[in-house]
């Protein structure tokens, strides 16, 4: 891949994605798959004006590895440092930079009820933290290519080949394969606010869902809430870019208001697994059944996962004519995937839909409908004639999408 352009994508990351602040401390979050950009990205970072940039590796096969010769007790401990580190964290509130690479498959077979018990114990002790930093820092999710991970999105192509790819495939979704993707993303993101606002101004109050494919959904919304996309502030005031790439509008529910069944349209890929072919079916807001041709009990594993699991967490738009869609590549990777595709996503919402939710307490925006759990997973549900209509509070419809694309 053509250094200059990695360099454009790392400014990208560094100037649009966490946009850091002048002395800011930024983590950068990474497999060992792209030593060489993680690098520039962190020259990157400094020339943005980062004080400090801190690089915390991982390597799937030893989590593999872990997860296969550690018992469970072992695995959920949570160490005195590793509080240390979320505590540090919460009071300097760090920009976050995650960078994707994880091979698809790369913990098939481990003992699934063990990572999950695992997972749960874990994130439980880290979950106060999460929620006290919440929207209060900047953060942004990126990818690069890993040898395997590659190697399952182009299987008719060598290593080599096959990474050459989806370096090609990954810049041009990201919007970052021209001579300025800084000033790409700045235009991408006035016309998301464009699409935001509209929508916004409708005070809706429900989302019908309608496809060929057997979905026939209805989701209730929160009023006085946002519908956001693209770029966001946080609480300290700093405008950043949380998903690289990201072609969605979205929105979170209200928690307990969704009444049919949603068919997915993508494979959803889950702790290191495959989901596929799956449709769930809501009750009073609650996933009361889950079905899958391919590995139905880890989705409902992920669905019993806590209170709030089997419960709707966000609504995201994206047309079926979208950039990424039209790359007409299963990239096995929720990141790229969900950018191709309506979706929706189980678990925890975002509190930062509700408008003037800064003054609110968690138990208030809970009050107000936003869903809480330890897991937030999108699965796509977006197709060729996928109708989606916004019904107001005086009652009237408003068609969103026709035939998968906007109508407006």
């Amino acid at each position: 891949m053509n250094k200059l352009q990695l360099r454009r994508y790392a400014k990208l990351l560094a100037k649009t994605g966490v946009n850091v602040k002048k002395g800011q401390w930024v983590i950068v979050q990474a497999e060992l798959d792209q030593p060489e950009f993680v690098e520039m990205v962190v020259e990157e970072l400094y020339r943005a004006g980062a004080g400090k940039v801190t690089v915390e590796w991982s390597h799937q096969p030893l989590a593999s590895l872990n997860y296969k010769y550690q018992d469970e007790k072992t695995l959920a401990d949570v160490a005195k440092w590793e509080i240390e580190k979320w505590e540090l964290r919460t009071k300097e509130l760090p920009a976050m930079l995650y960078l994707e690479s994880s091979d698809p498959d790369g913990l098939k077979g481990i003992d699934q009820e063990k990572f999950t018990s695992v997972r749960s114990a874990r994130t439980k002790q880290f979950k106060p933290y999460r929620d006290e930093m919440e929207n209060k820092y900047q953060w942004c999710i990126a990818a690069v290519p890993g040898k395997a991970w590659a190697k399952k999105v182009f299987p008719s192509l060598n290593v080599n080949q096959a990474v050459e790819k989806l370096w090609e495939v990954i810049l041009q979704a990201a919007r970052a394969n021209g001579q300025d993707p800084v000033r790409a993303w700045a235009d991408h993101n006035d016309e998301i606010a464009r699409r935001c606002d509209y929508l916004n101004r409708l005070n809706l109050v429900e989302l019908r869902y309608k496809s060929k494919n057997g979905t026939d959904l209805k989701v209730g919304l929160i009023e006085g809430s946002n519908f956001m996309g693209g770029g966001e502030e946080s609480l300290k005031g700093r405008y950043f870019n949380p998903n690289i790439p990201s072609e969605e509008i979205f929105i979170s529910p209200k928690c307990g208001e969704a009444e049919g069944i949603v068919f997915s349209t993508k494979p959803l890929s889950y702790q290191g697994e495959i989901i596929e072919d799956f449709s769930i079916r809501f009750v009073n807001g609650r996933a009361v059944e889950a079905k899958a041709k391919k590995n139905q009990h880890l989705l409902e594993k992920m669905i019993a996962m806590d209170e709030g699991a089997a419960m709707l967490g966000e609504c995201a738009i994206i047309a079926y004519d979208s950039p990424i869609n039209n790359q007409n590549i299963l990239y096995y990777n929720t990141l790229f995937d969900e950018n191709a595709s309506c979706h929706l996503a189980l678990g925890m919402g975002f509190s930062n839909c509700v408008r003037g939710y800064e003054t609110m307490t968690k138990e208030a925006l809970k009050e107000k409908g936003i869903n809480d759990s330890l897991i937030h997973v999108d699965f796509m549900i977006g197709s060729k004639d996928l109708e989606i209509v916004g019904v107001t509070k005086r009652g009237d419809r408003v068609a969103i999408l026709t035939d998968g694309n906007w109508a407006f």
